[in-house]
């Protein structure tokens, strides 16, 4: 759903308390594989505006696998292996901290680096770690500036572009809004690059089928991850967890000040935000199995009840007792996340079976329920 154009443009301080930038590989590092600082600068000096007006800012940067490869000299932007890819980022990453640290420091500020993979926030112990960790850093008074730790992560485990760990860092942050600098200035009706009667979308209201379908999964620059599809799952990520997120142009010298001079940009408007577990569920981006329930089933969840085996038609996927799973409908659209009470194989005996026969069929009757609604989120 479209709506107008709310107050919100711009994500200024007083109506933001803590924000998270997010920093692409493109607009960081030019295609020589060197920092775009006098860029970089301008970017900085917002941040520090907006701080001095009482915002909390977190960064969330690429740029360490395109500045390890020059250094380095490897083919390919440092893409052509994983092994070459984890060697440019480990390389690249003492430079893209320490030139974050530098410009930070010329305006007053202190960084700190964090480095995270896919696991560290999927786990939720280590969620909660780094949760704990955002949360003091604030209360320092510093800027943590977070990229994902391709030096060990494998295909597995990684996020694979920092749209996403953007909007997770958000959720682990409690941010209030999240903003992607893009090198398109929004989500458009069509590719903008293709197509010359694209219109922006400038407020969303909710990620529909139709908005959903506005995506092109493709990196315009080559450089980078991910395209319009990844920045439309973050958004899912972040409002699902009460933060809006936007997606504006990263190409213009100091972006969000151009932004609040009235640039254009796209706005994902919050959904309420779910209680932290449920948050957490709901962002996950690694799921052990799905189930298919039938509509009475869907109705009943959007009620808030639990999931009753009864109304399961179809169990997919290997998966154990507390692991995450999808609950989507037989349309194939995902209403749901949640702890699965059964491994896979009773799962699929107990499909479509009233409670009070679960006993018959497995010899015992440890749980009434598929997914209690406590550890329940729909998404």
């Amino acid at each position: 759903m479209v709506a107008p154009v709310t107050p919100l443009s711009g994500f200024l301080p007083a109506q933001i308390r803590r924000l998270v930038i997010k920093i692409g590989s493109a607009l960081l590092v030019d295609p020589d594989g060197q920092v775009r600082e006098n860029w970089l600068r301008t970017l900085v000096a917002d941040v520090a505006e907006r701080r001095a007006a009482g915002q909390q800012v977190i960064i969330v940067s690429s740029g360490a696998i395109a500045l390890g490869a020059r250094r380095l000299k490897l083919p390919k932007g440092g893409r052509g292996s994983l092994e070459d890819a984890q060697a440019a980022a480990a390389t690249g990453q003492i430079t893209l901290s320490q030139c974050w640290a530098s410009l930070l420091h010329e305006n007053g500020i202190t960084a700190a680096q964090m480095l995270v993979t896919l696991d560290d926030l999927e786990n939720r112990r280590r969620y909660l770690n780094a949760s704990a960790t955002l949360e003091r850093l604030m209360q320092l008074n510093v800027v943590p500036v977070v990229n994902e730790n391709d030096s060990v992560a494998t295909a597995e485990i990684r996020f694979g572009d920092n749209d996403r760990l953007a909007a997770r860092i958000g959720q682990a942050a409690r941010a209030d809004a999240v903003v992607l600098l893009s090198d398109v200035d929004g989500l458009y009706s069509a590719n903008p690059h293709a197509d010359a009667k694209a219109m922006l979308i400038e407020t969303i209201e909710r990620i529909d089928a139709r908005i959903a379908g506005m995506a092109d999964s493709g990196s315009a620059s080559g450089m980078g991850s991910g395209g319009m599809t990844s920045k439309i799952e973050a958004a899912r990520i972040a409002t699902s967890a009460g933060a809006h997120l936007a997606i504006i142009s990263g190409k213009v010298e100091a972006p969000l000040s151009h932004w609040a001079k009235g640039g254009r940009g796209s706005i994902f408007l919050a959904a309420p935000a779910k209680r932290a577990r449920k948050g957490w569920l709901a962002g996950r981006l690694t799921v052990r199995g799905r189930i298919v329930v039938d509509a009475g089933a869907e109705k009943a969840l959007g009620k808030g009840n639990s999931l009753l085996p009864a109304g399961v038609a179809k169990v997919e996927g290997i998966f154990a007792r507390g692991d995450v799973v999808d609950i989507l409908t037989e349309d194939g659209r995902v209403i749901a996340r949640g702890l699965i009470e059964y491994d896979s194989e009773e799962a699929a005996r107990i499909a479509g079976k009233r409670s009070e026969d679960i006993a018959a069929l497995l010899g015992h009757l440890p749980r009434s329920v598929l997914v209690h609604r406590d550890h329940l989120a729909m998404v």
